[in-house]
Parts: structure tokens; C-alpha cells; sequence
């Protein structure tokens, strides 16, 4: 009996997923629970941080349900990026969680980043000017609720909740720590600079560790609410995204992983720090590196928004509809005769970092159908990481070869073969697909001394179910047709600063 067991959670946006591993990957249980989520109003997206600790509770004892805790002896956290919580002095949240959908900060952005200067605080944070690093939401409380902002005595990333919850400490890694934009990426501690205009110091937020270390051990009273023994311990994760990369073995610079969730995200690792409009840089899940992240808001997000909004299906009451339009797209001829999506529903990041630009179905005409329609949006979003991944190449000067393709949108071959052909990478299907868990429990057994080093971890715990190669000719077909999607933004960039 393996007595060396580990658990990766994941808590996310919408639900808290968790794994039990052995040193090898293999997998001894899983559980999940729902986080609730909700909207006051237009454009805000808020959480109860108490059902982030609820929902971790469920799934802990649902594990200990099936696994004997005694056999457990180290669990990693990883965490939805770019939300956060703030605390008063008796520890209790002085409001509720702002997360990382949240659109509120926007006219707060610029002023903001001018005070600090743009160029200054993207050097600092390895993240360029835009809505999503939670530095502008707190621009915001401090001018819209200045009574609750007076009181913070603590600001919690997600790990940083559920490690005060498991252990009584504030305690956070570099991981999760960085996409709030108050993390001075090179020196690896909370930036004064940033935290200064802010009117906030470093004793307001949690103490900072790298992925892999020891955050502590279980208190009796989280022991008493989860099943889990005292004597486990609890070791420093990271951020989802970078997490999945770990989990997808994507730490060279020739494996790139992409996640085609709500959003599509593709990271490349590399060891310098660079920032570059291209990405936006974030710490590494493991000793040392970072990954140049390119994000679209939009991935199988654009997916959905066609089916609700355009076609009018309920997925629930018709789950089908996926597969029906997929078939539907394979009769359309590649290239969807010349219709070109632009996936900008939700603004565009990297590199225009446009909050004002929008969707654009390109070369519409009376002949197309929703197939043609449905399979344009499929190929956008796959021109668009092809578009990113150049752009890094030509910074760092390394050619990525693969990519790991994991999240739900990686369930449709149909998708990852389009993927793989435009992008002319290989396409990699991971045995498992829940790369982000995965990448939690790398952690915790590097930091038990299961391995000894994350590189030999990820090998050992992470392997490739399919390889899908990309077809040459359909590739130099996409070319040309690439040649026209990158000029789509750039031709009618004005037009969106109209409205």
C-alpha cells in the first residue's frame, strides 16, 4: 500500500476540483464542488471568499471518504488569478471577493499606472497596462469605498485564504502572489513603489514562498472540518494557469501549453524575465523561470456566446449542440470559404491590449451557414494563438515545437487538429486533462522530497495520451489565409475607438 500520497486542489472560478496522487501520477481519487458566483450589477463579478473554504471542505472530506488520511501527507493549492479579498483587523472580509472577471476598475487603470509611470510599473510587474491585475481594483475601493479601504488589515489572494483556513497563517506563494500586480517580479517581495501609492504596506498582505516550499502543517480545527490528519502538510502551489503548466510539462521553452477554457491562454516558459506587449509575464510553478503568457479572453467563452446568443440553444436542455455543430463545420471546406473570425468579444490583451476592441465576422455573405459560421470561430481563436506564439518566438529567440493542449475546448480533436494545423506545432493531448491539479500535486511531492527536482516530477507524473501532427498542406493554406486575419485589427482599429 502507498502510504506516500498527495493531493492537488484546484480552486477556481467555478467550482473547487481535487486529486490524490502517488509519486507517479497515478491517480487514487477525485472530488469537486461548485463555488457559487454572482454579478450586483453590469460588468462586476463577485464571490463569498467563505464558499471558497466551503467548497475546499467538501471535496477534502469527500477525499478522506474514499482515501485514509493517515496515507495523505502533503496537499498544494493552486488558484483563479487576480482575485483577491480584503480583511479587517479581527480577520473577517470587509466586503465581498472581486475576481478576476471584474470590470469595474477600468477608468481607474491609466490614472493609475501614470502615477507609477506605465513603463515603470510594467518593468516591476511583468504585466502590461490593462484591467485584469487586481493593482486597479484596489485603485477603485480606495476611491469608491474609502470607509472599507481605511480598514484592511490583510489582502488575500485565494491560496492565501485557504492557507490561513488549513493552517492559521497568512502565507501565499510567488505563484499566486504575482497577478495581483503588486509584486515586484524580479526581486521576488511585495513592491514598495506600488504599495506606496496605494497607501498599503507589505504588513497588509501575506508572506511570500516559492512554489514547492512548506507553508505548515493542518490545525486541529481545520483537521476537525476537512478529515485531514495534523501531521499534513500543506506546500506552496501557484496560480492555475502557471500551475498547468507545470501539470503539462511545459517547462522548456520547445513545449508551450495552451488551455482552451473560458479563455484560451497559451504560456511558454522561458528563464529570463522579459516583458514585452506580446505577453504579460508570470513566475514559473517551479524553482525558478517564468512564462510568457498570451491570453485571450475569449476561447470557448466565443463558443457558448454563438450558441446562446446567435443560434438561441440551451446547452442544458440540448447538450448535443456541440457535436452537431462540430459535424456541421467538417463539411465546410478549410478556411470556412472566407469567412475569418476576429475573437476579440471581450477586448483583446496581447498585444494591442485594447479593452475597446470587439468580435468581427470578416467576408460574411449569403452563402455561408452556421457551420461556416462555427467553424470561422474555431479557426479565429486558433489563428490568434498562432499570431501570439510568433511574436514570443521573435523576442525570445527559441521555437516552441509542441503544444499541450488541456481545459475543455482539448476534448474535441476536430478543434486540436485545426489548432495543430494552422499553428504547425504539434498538437498534445495529455493522459491527464486536469493539468492544473496535476501541476498542485507535482508541487506537493517535490516538496515532501518525493522528487528532487520539479523537471524529473512533471516526467515522471505527467504523459501524453495523442500526438496530433500538423497536415503540411492544410498548414500552407492557413498561411495565407493568416495573412489576412493579422491585418483584420490594425485595418479598422479606429473604428473601435468610436464607440
Amino acid at each position: 500500500m502507498n502510504n506516500n500520497l498527495v493531493i492537488g486542489l484546484d480552486s477556481s472560478t467555478t467550482s473547487t476540483k481535487a486529486i490524490v496522487f502517488d509519486k507517479n501520477g497515478k491517480i487514487y481519487a477525485k472530488a469537486s464542488s461548485p463555488i457559487p458566483l454572482f454579478s450586483p450589477q453590469l460588468n462586476y463579478y463577485e464571490q463569498n471568499p467563505e464558499d471558497w473554504w466551503k467548497s475546499a471542505k467538501i471535496v477534502l472530506n469527500k477525499i478522506t471518504k474514499q482515501i485514509d488520511p493517515n496515507r495523505i501527507k502533503a496537499l498544494s493549492i493552486v488558484n483563479q488569478r487576480e482575485t483577491f479579498v480584503p480583511l479587517d483587523k479581527n480577520q473577517k472580509p470587509l466586503r465581498s471577493a472581486i475576481i478576476w472577471l471584474d470590470e469595474r476598475c477600468k477608468s481607474e487603470v491609466e490614472p493609475f499606472a501614470k502615477l507609477i509611470g506605465k513603463a515603470n510599473i510594467h518593468k516591476i510587474t511583468g504585466k502590461p497596462i490593462d484591467y485584469a491585475p487586481v493593482v486597479y481594483r484596489l485603485a477603485w475601493m480606495k476611491k469608491y469605498e474609502k470607509d472599507l479601504y481605511k480598514k484592511i488589515a490583510m489582502i488575500c489572494d485565494v491560496q492565501a485564504w485557504l492557507v490561513w483556513k488549513l493552517t492559521g497563517e497568512f502565507k501565499t506563494s510567488w505563484a499566486s502572489a504575482d497577478p495581483l500586480g503588486l509584486f515586484d517580479m524580479k526581486k521576488k517581495k511585495w513592491s514598495n513603489d506600488i504599495l506606496g501609492h496605494l497607501e498599503l504596506n507589505e504588513n497588509q498582505l501575506p508572506l511570500l514562498y516559492p512554489t514547492g516550499k512548506c507553508l505548515g502543517k493542518i490545525s486541529k480545527e481545520a483537521a476537525k472540518s476537512t478529515c485531514l490528519k495534523t501531521e499534513t502538510k500543506l506546500i506552496a502551489g501557484g496560480g492555475d494557469g502557471q500551475a498547468a503548466g507545470l501539470g503539462s510539462n511545459a517547462i522548456s521553452s520547445e513545449r508551450a501549453y495552451l488551455n482552451l477554457g473560458t479563455a484560451a491562454v497559451a504560456g511558454i516558459y522561458g528563464k529570463q524575465y522579459k516583458t514585452n506587449n506580446a505577453f504579460r509575464t508570470m513566475s514559473a510553478c517551479n524553482d525558478n523561470g517564468y512564462y510568457y503568457e498570451c491570453s485571450l479572453r475569449a476561447g470557448t467563452f466565443a463558443i457558448d456566446w454563438f450558441i446562446k446568443n446567435i443560434i438561441n440553444v440551451n446547452t442544458s436542455q440540448e447538450p448535443k449542440i456541440y457535436k452537431q455543430l462540430e459535424n456541421e463545420a467538417k463539411k465546410v471546406s478549410l478556411g470556412s470559404d472566407e469567412l475569418l473570425f476576429l475573437p476579440y468579444l471581450n477586448g483583446v490583451m496581447n498585444p494591442y491590449w485594447d479593452s475597446n476592441a470587439r468580435s468581427v465576422f470578416l467576408g460574411l455573405s449569403s452563402f455561408h451557414t452556421r457551420g461556416h459560421m462555427y467553424r470561422s470561430i474555431l479557426e479565429g481563436i486558433a489563428f490568434e494563438q498562432l499570431f501570439a506564439i510568433e511574436e514570443v518566438e521573435k523576442i525570445t529567440g527559441k521555437k516552441v515545437k509542441q503544444l499541450a493542449a488541456i481545459g475543455g475546448g482539448a476534448s474535441s480533436i476536430f478543434w486540436c487538429k485545426i489548432i495543430a494545423d494552422i499553428t504547425n506545432k504539434d498538437l498534445l493531448i495529455l493522459k491527464n486533462s486536469e493539468a492544473s491539479c496535476l501541476g498542485a500535486g507535482i508541487s506537493a511531492t517535490v516538496g515532501l522530497g518525493l522528487h528532487s527536482s520539479f523537471k524529473s516530477a512533471a516526467d515522471k507524473m505527467n504523459s501524453v495520451k495523442k500526438t496530433i501532427t500538423p497536415d503540411q498542406s492544410n498548414h500552407k493554406k492557413y498561411k495565407k489565409m493568416f495573412a489576412r486575419y493579422k491585418n483584420i485589427y490594425p485595418s479598422i482599429q479606429k473604428v473601435f475607438q468610436l464607440s
